[in-house]
C-alpha cells in the first residue's frame, strides 16, 4: 500500500496548533495510509501532543520551524525574511521530494507567494489559482480562481479551465468535467473582451466546454467547473460562506421563539441537521492551489479540527492521483 506523506503548517491559521494537532490525529485514525509531519515550535507541538492519544505515533514526526508567518504579514517580506516559518518549511519539504503535499491554514497571499517561489509553476501555466468546492443541488461545483489572480488575461482563463478538468476528473472520478465560464449572462454577447477571449479559447480546447454560466449555475446546473478570474471567485465563495451562515442563524432563531416553535424544531430536528450538514462551509473547507510542480493545500485561517482534517483529505486524494502530472498531460493535450 502506497503511503501518502503530507507536511503539516502547524503554526497557521487563527488557532495554530491547536487545532491542527487534533485535526493531524483524527486523520490517522481515519486514513491508514497517511504518514503526517507537523512542522512549527517543536516544544509547542510536543505539548500540544500529550493531551491526544490512540493514534499510530509512527506515522507522525515533527519538524521545528523557528518562525510563523502571522495572518497580516505582508507576503514579498515573508518571503525574504521568515525562510525558516512553518509556513516555508512546510512547503520545503514538497520541494525536497519528503512529502507529495503541503496543507497550511495561513496568510493567503504569503503562502501562494512562497509555494510559487519554492515550487514554481508547471510548464505552460503563467500563475497558479485557487480551486475550492461549492455545495450546490447536485453535490457540488469546483470554482477557480477564488482570490489569487484578481486581473486574468483569455490565456490564463484557459489555464484555469485545463487546470480544473484535470484535477475534478481525477479527484472526483468524472470523466470530460463540464466546464463553465462564469458571465455577467449566457448569451454569447455579453461580457467583456477578456471573457469573449477566453471563451473562445476554451471552445477550442481539449476541455468540455459548455459555455457562459453566470452566478446561480454555480448551485443550481449541471457543470462540474466554473471558471473566473480572482476577484469574482473570492466574492462568489465570501457570499455563499455568508448566505449559509446567515440561513442557518434564522433557521435556530426561528425554531427558538416559543414553546410551539421549539416543539416544531424538536420534530424537524433529524432534517435541520441534515440540511446544516449539507451546506456547512467546514465540510468543503480546503482549497487547491493549481499548477504548481507540487500539491499545497490552503485551509480557512477560522478552521476547526474538523475542517482542518478536510483540507488534510483533499491533499492526501491530490497526492494519491498525482493533480500536478495530470495538469501537465491536459496542458500538452490543449497546446497540440
Amino acid at each position: 500500500t502506497s503511503i501518502y506523506r503530507i507536511s503539516l503548517d502547524a503554526m497557521s491559521g487563527d488557532h495554530g496548533a491547536a487545532v491542527v494537532v487534533p485535526a493531524a490525529v483524527r486523520a490517522l485514525k481515519d486514513f491508514s495510509d497517511l504518514h503526517l509531519v507537523l512542522v512549527g515550535d517543536e516544544q509547542q507541538l510536543r505539548e500540544t501532543l500529550a493531551n491526544e492519544s490512540g493514534y499510530d505515533e509512527s506515522r507522525l514526526s515533527l519538524r521545528h520551524a523557528s518562525q510563523v508567518v502571522e495572518m497580516d504579514d505582508v507576503p514579498a517580506l515573508a518571503l525574504k525574511k521568515k525562510k525558516d516559518s512553518s509556513m516555508r518549511v512546510a512547503i520545503d519539504l514538497v520541494k525536497s521530494g519528503d512529502v507529495e503535499a503541503c496543507v497550511s491554514a495561513g496568510n493567503t497571499g504569503a503562502l501562494m507567494a512562497t509555494a510559487k517561489f519554492v515550487l514554481k509553476t508547471l510548464k505552460g501555466i503563467d500563475r497558479p489559482a485557487i480551486m475550492t468546492a461549492m455545495p450546490s443541488l447536485h453535490g457540488h461545483t469546483h470554482v477557480l480562481d477564488l482570490g489569487a489572480n484578481i486581473d486574468c488575461s483569455a490565456e490564463q482563463l484557459l489555464q484555469f479551465g485545463i487546470m480544473g478538468s484535470a484535477a475534478v476528473e481525477a479527484v472526483e472520478d468524472c470523466e470530460c468535467p463540464r466546464i463553465g465560464l462564469l458571465n455577467v449572462g449566457a448569451e454569447a454577447i455579453k461580457g467583456s473582451a477578456v471573457v469573449k477571449g477566453a471563451s473562445q479559447l476554451l471552445d477550442s480546447s481539449a476541455v468540455n466546454y459548455i459555455g457562459f454560466v453566470e452566478g446561480d449555475d454555480i448551485y443550481t446546473s449541471d457543470v462540474d467547473v466554473v471558471v473566473c478570474d480572482g476577484f469574482m471567485g473570492n466574492v462568489a465563495l465570501k457570499t455563499s460562506e455568508g448566505l449559509a451562515k446567515m440561513i442557518s442563524t434564522r433557521l435556530k432563531e426561528s425554531f427558538t421563539q416559543s414553546w410551539l416553535t421549539k416543539l416544531s424544531g424538536l420534530v424537524a430536528f433529524p432534517v435541520l441537521k441534515s440540511f446544516r450538514r449539507s451546506i456547512d462551509p467546514r465540510r468543503y473547507n480546503g482549497a487547491s492551489l493549481l499548477g504548481l510542480n507540487g500539491i499545497v493545500v490552503k485551509s480557512h485561517g477560522g478552521a476547526d479540527a474538523l475542517a482542518f482534517e478536510n483540507a488534510i483529505k483533499i491533499a492526501r486524494l491530490e497526492a494519491q492521483k498525482n493533480i500536478p502530472q495530470r495538469i501537465t498531460a491536459l496542458m500538452a493535450d490543449s497546446l497540440e
